[in-house]
C-alpha cells in the first residue's frame, strides 16, 4: 500500500505518521504543500497533525489554499481515501471535504493526554478492524478540537452513520473533553472515503508509549 503524507509549513507530525505506516509495512512518500499532483498509485493521502502556517488566522484556514489541496480534493472526488489527523481534520473541514468546524477548546487550554474514545461506527474502511462500541486508548493533543456542527448537520451525520468516534470514559459513556458537539472525536464524509479525527492513532503503535490501539485503526486502510 502506497501512502502520501502531506507537509505544510508548521506541520510537526509528518515523521511520526511516516514512521507509523512504515512500521506497519507500507510505503510512504512525503509531499510538500506546493506540489500540484498526488503521486500515481497512491492508496491513501494523509494530512498529519501540527500547526500548519502556525495556526495563523484559524487552524487550517491558510493550508486549504495550498496548491496540493486542489489535487487532494480531486483525488477525494474520484473516490480516493483521505485521512486527516488533528490539524489534518481541521484542514479537511476548512476545504469542505468534511462538514462542520473545529473551534477553540471550551476550557481555552491546550489538551495533551491519552484519552479513551469509543467506536461509534465501524462500517467503513478506516475502522474496519475495530468493533462497534469498542473503547480505544488514543493520545490527543490540541487547542482547537472543539467540533461544531448545527442541529441539521448533526442529524445528517447521525442518519448517514458518519460519526465514527466519540470521547468516552472507561465504561463507554460520553465525556466532555473539549466541548465537541455530542463528544464527537471523528467523522467521515457521506461517501465514507474521507476521514477526520482529532486523536492521534500514529502515536499509539507501541505499548511502551502507553497504547498500541492505533495499529488496528491504521491497518483498516489495507482493504
Amino acid at each position: 500500500m502506497k501512502i502520501a503524507v502531506l507537509r505544510f509549513p508548521g506541520t510537526n507530525c509528518e515523521f511520526d505518521t511516516q514512521y507509523a505506516f512504515e512500521k506497519l509495512g507500507y510505503t510512504t512518500q512525503l509531499i510538500w504543500h506546493k506540489e500540484e499532483r498526488i503521486p500515481k498509485d497512491t492508496d491513501l493521502v494523509v494530512i498529519p497533525g501540527g500547526f500548519s502556517y502556525g495556526d495563523y488566522l484559524r487552524s487550517g484556514s491558510i493550508a486549504q489554499f495550498s496548491p496540493v489541496m486542489k489535487a487532494v480534493v480531486s483525488y477525494a472526488n474520484r473516490g480516493g481515501k483521505v485521512l486527516g489527523i488533528c490539524n489534518g481534520f481541521q484542514i479537511l473541514t476548512e476545504i469542505g471535504l468534511l462538514p462542520g468546524a473545529l473551534k477553540r477548546n471550551n476550557n481555552l487550554h491546550f489538551i495533551s493526554k491519552i484519552q479513551k474514545i469509543k467506536v461509534i461506527n465501524s462500517n467503513n474502511t478506516f475502522l474496519s478492524k475495530c468493533h462497534k462500541n469498542e473503547i480505544l486508548n488514543i493520545p490527543i493533543a490540541h487547542a482547537d478540537g472543539n467540533y461544531y456542527i448545527d442541529d441539521q448537520g448533526l442529524k445528517e451525520l447521525e442518519n448517514n452513520h458518519q460519526i465514527l468516534l466519540r470521547y468516552c470514559d472507561e465504561s463507554g459513556n460520553r465525556v466532555v473533553v473539549n466541548g465537541s458537539v455530542t463528544s464527537i472525536a471523528g467523522i467521515c464524509n457521506k461517501e465514507k472515503n474521507v476521514f477526520g479525527l482529532m486523536p492521534h492513532p500514529e502515536r499509539a503503535l507501541e505499548g511502551l508509549l502507553g497504547s498500541s490501539d492505533g495499529i488496528k485503526m491504521l491497518q483498516g486502510f489495507e482493504h
